[in-house]
């Protein structure tokens, strides 16, 4: 993360140093699992109504940008509270 935004490379940078676990629950909803470099884990998951059409690497997929958005949520936090307690919006 730079000073003052946040990049796609260091969102990348965070997933790359992630630990996942994926499961798969009634043989059509895939939970994953993330685990982030901090410590602080977020999840997304991926589902269908019938099971003859669940594709496990589409679940996949869909999880995974539920967990990208999620850790560009929490680093946009970070930054608001860095540049706050530095002083850079706070007056």
């Amino acid at each position: 993360m730079s000073k003052h935004k946040i990049t796609k490379e260091h969102i990348d940078w965070i997933l790359a140093n992630s630990r996942f676990e994926k499961h798969v629950f009634w043989g059509k909803e895939l939970v994953l699992s993330c685990k982030l470099p901090n410590g602080f884990t977020v999840t997304g998951r991926g589902a269908c109504v019938d099971p003859r059409n669940f594709d496990p690497e589409i679940g996949t997929e869909i999880a995974l940008k539920q967990v990208e958005g999620k850790i560009w949520e929490l680093e946009g936090y970070l930054l608001q509270q860095r540049l706050w307690d530095g002083g850079a919006i706070n007056g």
